[in-house]
């Protein structure tokens, strides 16, 4: 498959499930699942996460009624229409309200003193320069010092005379009628996915039901009442329409175009847009200047108007939504996700205190694979007076026989092992229990070299590879090798033919057997004997002594070994 198919494209890959039979944890699965079914359910109706969406486009149109009677100093009693505080133009989406005036009559073409509020006092003329001006200036200076009343003398300026001269609107508003103004607001959206057109005079609102329709009585009337939409802002009217501000009309369309639950109707809300603390702020409020001409004896004049008001701004958003079966595909699709909690949850609570410690341990085991960082190799140690395995890390410079574990396991035993070295051995196997021990340590080499000093049986040889330098007891002790199932179990040559007939049933016959395969057969058995089922990815060691032993009976004919090499022992039922 590797050759035909390098890159894995004609293969298939699952997850591995393990399946538990518990009442509580299937019924707590079924109730969390069930919990996060009926939470998807009502997020998706809340939000409409099965619809497709459009936002809106509008147009907007405004017109404003009201009269009032003020009576203004200098000109006396007038009466303003719309014309009058509408303002000079209609901006788009707003329209404007004048509420307060600061007037300047009779205004000409000529020269006069400058305001001292917005130009300097001056002493002789060489304070003042011809023909300066500047942003805060009313007109342009000739150059010469003039009395602007009998304490203060101002540069002449020529401008419109007489200059403005008051600064601060008049308390309390000239115009604080127009509370009682109104104005009609005509909105038309569209939605372009849906093709969808509307307008806030909904078909039944005819001409009758507008001259009396009221906001008091119906929330989708679209005349509205200037002091009501300020008072719903949470402002005053009357103060502020001193200085003026502006104040926002929101409209949203939150529109449901299903057949079923068609719903398409505006809602009306407001806030104030502008500063609301004016002693705070820079030039607060709201205004700007207007002028009426006209011409007497042949001279033109004005009157100068610096109005105060109320600009209103009209802004609509929403959005329109109806049923597609791509979004409920895509949201149902997102939160499938969801389901994964259940597994989360559950796993946590196996693997904690808060369920069985053996059923967690099991299914841990069942389910995780663990797989050792290739740099850190974990070997496995039994020694024959400790009935545990010792887990160690491998180093280079240490004696395996000296190093601390990491950890310590108890030994799982091998039954297929067990049970199949009991049937080769039951016809003709006889241990007779005391009979003298024999004598199989290397005894002539180690008298040559000495016995190393991590030995405690006086039957291994040294070795300079530290990974080798183990011994089969952590106690001074009878060596393991001269127990006579050593030599039943792992020596035994027809038990070792046995062994490698069982896995190779057509392999050659028991003489022509190589020693090679009888060495490293007598290695596997003594793992399965001693370690019985390693724990997984680590490395059983087999002790110096019973390796130099079962090299003595099947040597190597060029005395040449490959020593110690990690390799991951893996065992199944049955296996010998």
């Amino acid at each position: 498959m590797s050759c035909c198919d390098p890159l894995g494209l004609c293969q298939y890959q699952t997850n591995k499930l393990v399946r538990i039979r518990s009442v509580r944890l299937g019924s707590l699965k079924w109730s969390l699942n069930g919990a996060i079914l009926l939470f998807i359910c009502i997020v998706m109706l809340w939000n409409k996460n099965y619809q497709q969406f459009d936002l809106v486009v509008s147009s907007v149109t405004t017109k404003v009624k009201g009269v009032a009677q003020t009576r203004i100093p200098g000109l006396g009693e007038a009466v303003w229409d719309e014309v009058d505080y509408s303002g000079s133009s209609q901006d788009k989406n707003s329209f404007f309200v004048v509420t307060n005036v600061i007037v300047t009559k009779n205004q000409k073409q000529g020269k006069c003193p400058e305001n001292p509020s917005k130009g300097r006092l001056c002493q002789t003329d060489k304070d003042c320069e011809p023909g300066a001006w500047d942003q805060q200036s009313h007109g342009i200076q000739t150059g010469s010092c003039v009395k602007f009343d009998v304490m203060k003398k101002t540069c002449e300026v020529s401008a419109w005379c007489p200059v403005e001269t008051r600064t601060t609107p008049p308390r309390p508003a000239l115009l604080a009628a127009a509370e009682n103004f109104t104005v009609l607001i005509k909105n038309n959206i569209r939605f372009p996915a849906f093709n969808f057109i509307r307008r806030n005079i909904l078909p039944q609102m005819d001409g009758s039901y507008l001259r009396s329709c009221s906001r008091g009585n119906d929330s989708l009337c679209p005349i509205f009442r200037l002091g009501d939409m300020v008072r719903e802002a949470g402002e005053t009217f009357a103060d502020l329409a001193v200085e003026g501000g502006v104040i926002g009309i929101q409209i949203k369309w939150d529109c449901n175009l299903d057949p079923l639950m068609q719903r398409c109707l505006p809602r009306y809300s407001f806030r104030r847009l502008d500063e609301r603390e004016s002693n705070k702020t820079l030039h607060p409020g709201l205004n700007f200047r207007f002028a009426k001409y006209s011409s007497v004896n042949g001279v033109e004049e004005r009157t100068l108007y610096k109005a105060f008001g109320i600009r209103f701004d009209v802004m609509v958003f929403g959005q329109a939504g109806k049923f597609s079966f791509i979004q409920l595909i895509i949201y149902v699709g997102s939160t499938l996700s969801y389901y994964a909690l259940t597994t989360v949850f559950l796993d946590w609570l196996i693997e904690t205190s808060c369920y069985a410690a053996e059923v967690g341990q099991n299914y841990s085991e069942r389910k995780v694979e663990s797989v050792q960082d290739q740099q850190q190799c974990v070997l496995c140690v039994s020694y024959v007076d400790e009935k545990k395995l010792r887990l160690v890390k491998r180093s280079r410079k240490k004696s395996l026989q000296d190093i601390k574990p990491m950890s310590v396991q108890p030994c799982k035993e091998d039954s297929g092992h067990l049970r199949a070295i009991l049937c080769l051995l039951q016809l003709d196997v006889g241990v007779d229990r005391g009979a003298q021990p024999p004598l199989v340590c290397n005894q002539d080499q180690n008298l040559k070299r000495g016995r190393p000093a991590w030995c405690k049986c006086d039957c291994c040889s040294a070795s300079s590879l530290p990974q080798e330098e183990l011994c089969c007891r952590r106690s001074e002790g009878v060596c393991i090798t001269s127990s006579p199932l050593f030599q039943q179990l792992v020596l035994r040559r027809s038990l070792l033919e046995a062994v490698l007939l069982y896995r190779d049933p057509l392999g050659p016959p028991a003489g022509g057997v190589q020693t090679a395969a009888l060495r490293h057969c007598a290695y596997r058995l003594y793992i399965s004997w001693r370690f019985g089922v390693p724990p997984a990815d680590t490395h059983p060691v087999i002790p110096s002594c019973s390796v130099w032993r079962i090299r003595k009976d099947y040597p190597n004919p060029g005395g040449e070994y490959s020593g110690f090499t990690p390799t991951r022992v893996v065992h199944s039922t049955g296996d010998i």
